[in-house]
Protein backbone atom coordinates (compact mmCIF):
# COMPACT_ATOMS: atom_id res chain seq x y z
CA UNK A 1 0.00 0.00 0.00
CA UNK A 2 1.26 3.40 -0.93
CA UNK A 3 1.65 6.14 1.44
CA UNK A 4 -0.83 7.85 -0.13
CA UNK A 5 -3.25 5.17 0.11
CA UNK A 6 -2.37 4.57 3.75
CA UNK A 7 -3.04 8.75 4.36
CA UNK A 8 -6.45 8.55 2.57
CA UNK A 9 -7.63 5.38 4.56
CA UNK A 10 -6.39 6.79 7.83
CA UNK A 11 -7.93 10.09 7.07
CA UNK A 12 -11.44 8.25 6.23
CA UNK A 13 -11.23 6.76 9.82
CA UNK A 14 -10.53 9.77 12.04
CA UNK A 15 -13.00 12.38 10.17
CA UNK A 16 -16.43 10.90 11.26
CA UNK A 17 -19.95 12.55 11.04
CA UNK A 18 -22.58 12.46 13.33
CA UNK A 19 -24.85 9.73 11.13
CA UNK A 20 -21.91 7.75 12.03
CA UNK A 21 -22.87 8.01 15.91
CA UNK A 22 -26.43 6.16 15.01
CA UNK A 23 -28.47 3.89 17.65
CA UNK A 24 -27.21 0.68 15.97
CA UNK A 25 -23.78 1.78 16.98
CA UNK A 26 -24.87 2.68 20.35
CA UNK A 27 -26.92 -0.53 20.86
CA UNK A 28 -23.26 -2.59 19.65
CA UNK A 29 -21.44 -0.76 22.02
CA UNK A 30 -24.25 -0.96 24.73
CA UNK A 31 -23.95 -4.93 24.07
CA UNK A 32 -20.73 -5.41 24.11
CA UNK A 33 -19.50 -3.34 27.57
CA UNK A 34 -22.49 -2.87 29.54
CA UNK A 35 -23.69 -6.96 29.15
CA UNK A 36 -20.72 -8.71 28.31
CA UNK A 37 -18.12 -6.78 30.10
CA UNK A 38 -20.67 -5.39 33.24
CA UNK A 39 -21.21 -9.14 34.04
CA UNK A 40 -17.47 -9.89 34.39
CA UNK A 41 -17.04 -7.00 36.26
CA UNK A 42 -19.67 -7.25 38.75
CA UNK A 43 -19.21 -11.08 39.17
CA UNK A 44 -15.31 -11.11 38.86
CA UNK A 45 -14.37 -8.05 40.32
CA UNK A 46 -16.72 -6.56 42.78
CA UNK A 47 -17.14 -3.52 40.64
CA UNK A 48 -17.83 -0.27 42.90
CA UNK A 49 -18.34 2.83 41.23
CA UNK A 50 -18.20 6.47 43.09
CA UNK A 51 -19.38 10.07 41.85
CA UNK A 52 -21.52 9.08 39.16
CA UNK A 53 -23.43 12.20 40.27
CA UNK A 54 -20.23 13.85 38.64
CA UNK A 55 -21.43 12.68 35.54
CA UNK A 56 -22.72 15.90 33.65
CA UNK A 57 -25.69 15.57 31.70
CA UNK A 58 -24.44 17.62 28.64
CA UNK A 59 -21.82 15.65 26.19
CA UNK A 60 -19.41 18.90 26.57
CA UNK A 61 -16.85 16.85 28.03
CA UNK A 62 -13.66 14.60 27.73
CA UNK A 63 -13.32 11.44 29.80
CA UNK A 64 -10.01 11.31 31.08
CA UNK A 65 -9.05 7.95 33.37
CA UNK A 66 -5.79 6.48 34.00
CA UNK A 67 -4.63 3.94 32.65
CA UNK A 68 -3.64 0.36 34.05
CA UNK A 69 -5.00 -2.72 31.93
CA UNK A 70 -6.91 -3.86 28.38
CA UNK A 71 -10.18 -4.01 30.51
CA UNK A 72 -10.40 -0.03 31.40
CA UNK A 73 -11.79 1.13 27.64
CA UNK A 74 -15.04 -1.31 28.26
CA UNK A 75 -15.19 -0.52 31.98
CA UNK A 76 -15.65 3.38 31.54
CA UNK A 77 -18.03 2.54 28.56
CA UNK A 78 -19.67 0.21 31.03
CA UNK A 79 -20.23 3.05 33.87
CA UNK A 80 -21.76 5.50 31.25
CA UNK A 81 -25.19 6.30 30.69
CA UNK A 82 -23.89 7.73 27.34
CA UNK A 83 -21.99 6.27 24.48
CA UNK A 84 -18.20 6.82 25.18
CA UNK A 85 -15.76 7.07 21.64
CA UNK A 86 -11.85 6.28 21.64
CA UNK A 87 -9.25 7.52 19.90
CA UNK A 88 -7.00 4.67 18.09
CA UNK A 89 -4.02 4.20 16.94
CA UNK A 90 -4.27 4.97 12.96
CA UNK A 91 -2.36 1.39 12.34
CA UNK A 92 -5.07 -0.77 13.90
CA UNK A 93 -7.28 0.05 11.13
CA UNK A 94 -5.34 -1.53 8.26
CA UNK A 95 -6.52 -4.88 10.27
CA UNK A 96 -9.89 -5.56 8.03
CA UNK A 97 -11.25 -7.38 11.74
CA UNK A 98 -10.08 -4.56 13.95
CA UNK A 99 -11.49 -2.23 11.28
CA UNK A 100 -14.54 -3.66 11.27
CA UNK A 101 -14.43 -3.89 15.22
CA UNK A 102 -13.59 -0.58 16.28
CA UNK A 103 -15.88 1.17 13.98
CA UNK A 104 -18.84 -0.70 15.38
CA UNK A 105 -17.43 0.67 18.74
CA UNK A 106 -17.21 3.87 17.81
CA UNK A 107 -13.42 4.68 17.58
CA UNK A 108 -11.77 6.61 15.30
CA UNK A 109 -8.20 6.74 13.84
CA UNK A 110 -5.82 9.28 15.43
CA UNK A 111 -2.25 9.90 14.17
CA UNK A 112 -0.66 9.98 17.61
CA UNK A 113 2.33 12.28 16.11
CA UNK A 114 0.49 15.16 16.02
CA UNK A 115 -3.44 16.69 16.57
CA UNK A 116 -4.88 16.74 13.27
CA UNK A 117 -7.77 18.72 11.98
CA UNK A 118 -9.88 15.86 11.24
CA UNK A 119 -9.50 14.34 15.56
CA UNK A 120 -10.54 17.98 16.35
CA UNK A 121 -13.77 18.05 14.00
CA UNK A 122 -14.62 14.62 15.23
CA UNK A 123 -14.51 15.52 19.13
CA UNK A 124 -16.49 18.38 18.14
CA UNK A 125 -19.10 16.15 16.37
CA UNK A 126 -19.58 14.11 19.19
CA UNK A 127 -21.22 16.80 21.36
CA UNK A 128 -24.06 17.00 18.69
CA UNK A 129 -24.86 13.44 19.19
CA UNK A 130 -24.58 12.34 22.39
CA UNK A 131 -21.67 10.61 22.82
CA UNK A 132 -18.04 11.67 24.06
CA UNK A 133 -14.84 11.32 24.07
CA UNK A 134 -12.47 8.79 26.45
CA UNK A 135 -8.65 9.12 26.48
CA UNK A 136 -6.26 7.83 28.33
CA UNK A 137 -4.12 10.57 29.19
CA UNK A 138 -0.72 8.64 30.00
CA UNK A 139 -1.09 7.12 26.67
CA UNK A 140 -0.12 3.64 27.72
CA UNK A 141 -0.86 1.29 30.28
CA UNK A 142 1.18 1.73 33.52
CA UNK A 143 2.02 -0.15 36.82
CA UNK A 144 -0.31 1.24 39.90
CA UNK A 145 1.11 3.53 42.36
CA UNK A 146 1.84 6.05 40.13
CA UNK A 147 0.54 8.89 37.97
CA UNK A 148 3.51 9.75 35.47
CA UNK A 149 4.21 9.98 31.35
CA UNK A 150 1.50 12.19 30.58
CA UNK A 151 0.67 13.39 27.39
CA UNK A 152 -0.96 17.08 27.12
CA UNK A 153 -3.42 16.02 24.21
CA UNK A 154 -6.15 15.71 26.01
CA UNK A 155 -5.94 19.13 27.22
CA UNK A 156 -5.14 20.58 23.94
CA UNK A 157 -8.31 18.66 22.92
CA UNK A 158 -10.26 20.10 25.56
CA UNK A 159 -9.04 24.08 24.84
CA UNK A 160 -9.66 23.37 21.21
CA UNK A 161 -12.96 21.95 21.65
CA UNK A 162 -14.09 24.06 24.53
CA UNK A 163 -14.93 20.48 26.24
CA UNK A 164 -14.54 20.39 30.05
CA UNK A 165 -12.50 17.08 31.39
CA UNK A 166 -13.87 14.56 33.71
CA UNK A 167 -11.78 12.65 36.02
CA UNK A 168 -12.21 8.83 36.17
CA UNK A 169 -9.81 7.36 38.79
CA UNK A 170 -9.71 3.40 37.89
CA UNK A 171 -8.18 0.75 40.97
CA UNK A 172 -7.57 -3.47 40.39
CA UNK A 173 -8.37 -3.79 36.62
CA UNK A 174 -4.76 -4.93 36.91
CA UNK A 175 -5.21 -7.94 38.77
CA UNK A 176 -5.96 -10.65 36.42
CA UNK A 177 -8.94 -12.44 38.39
CA UNK A 178 -10.84 -15.58 36.49
CA UNK A 179 -12.68 -17.29 39.86
CA UNK A 180 -16.02 -15.29 40.73
CA UNK A 181 -15.76 -12.63 43.85
CA UNK A 182 -11.88 -12.77 43.53
CA UNK A 183 -11.07 -9.46 42.28
CA UNK A 184 -11.88 -5.80 43.19
CA UNK A 185 -12.33 -2.47 41.00
CA UNK A 186 -12.91 0.55 42.33
CA UNK A 187 -14.05 3.76 40.21
CA UNK A 188 -13.92 6.88 41.62
CA UNK A 189 -15.54 10.00 39.11
CA UNK A 190 -14.50 13.44 40.29
CA UNK A 191 -15.94 16.59 39.24
CA UNK A 192 -15.49 18.18 36.18
CA UNK A 193 -11.94 20.35 35.13
CA UNK A 194 -13.48 23.33 33.05
CA UNK A 195 -11.64 24.10 29.89
CA UNK A 196 -9.19 26.77 29.72
CA UNK A 197 -6.36 28.29 27.52
CA UNK A 198 -3.70 26.96 30.02
CA UNK A 199 -3.30 23.30 28.98
CA UNK A 200 -0.40 23.29 31.54
CA UNK A 201 -2.98 24.15 34.37
CA UNK A 202 -5.39 21.63 33.08
CA UNK A 203 -3.24 19.29 33.06
CA UNK A 204 -1.77 19.75 36.34
CA UNK A 205 -5.55 20.05 37.71
CA UNK A 206 -6.47 16.13 36.23
CA UNK A 207 -3.30 14.55 37.84
CA UNK A 208 -3.97 16.35 40.83
CA UNK A 209 -7.37 14.81 40.80
CA UNK A 210 -6.27 11.54 39.25
CA UNK A 211 -4.07 11.60 42.71
CA UNK A 212 -6.86 12.08 45.06
CA UNK A 213 -9.39 9.48 43.23
CA UNK A 214 -6.89 6.87 43.24
CA UNK A 215 -3.96 7.34 45.86
CA UNK A 216 -1.43 7.00 43.42
CA UNK A 217 1.27 9.52 43.50
CA UNK A 218 0.93 12.68 40.47
CA UNK A 219 4.72 13.41 38.94
CA UNK A 220 4.66 16.64 37.66
CA UNK A 221 7.61 16.71 35.97
CA UNK A 222 7.16 14.09 33.83
CA UNK A 223 4.29 15.65 31.60
CA UNK A 224 4.79 15.06 28.04
CA UNK A 225 4.22 16.98 24.71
Amino acid sequence: MSNDTKKNSSNKYSLRDAKFYNKWRRFFLFLVTHIFYMIRFKLVYRLEVQGKENIPETSDFIIAANHLSTLDPPLVCGIMDKGVAYMAKKELFENIFLRWWLNWLGAFAVDREKLGVSTIKTVKTLKETGWVLGIFPQGTRQEPGEISHITKGFASLAKSTKCGILPVGIVGTNEVKRLPFTGKIIVKIGQVIPYSNDVEDMVDKWGKAIEDLTGFKYIKNEVKV
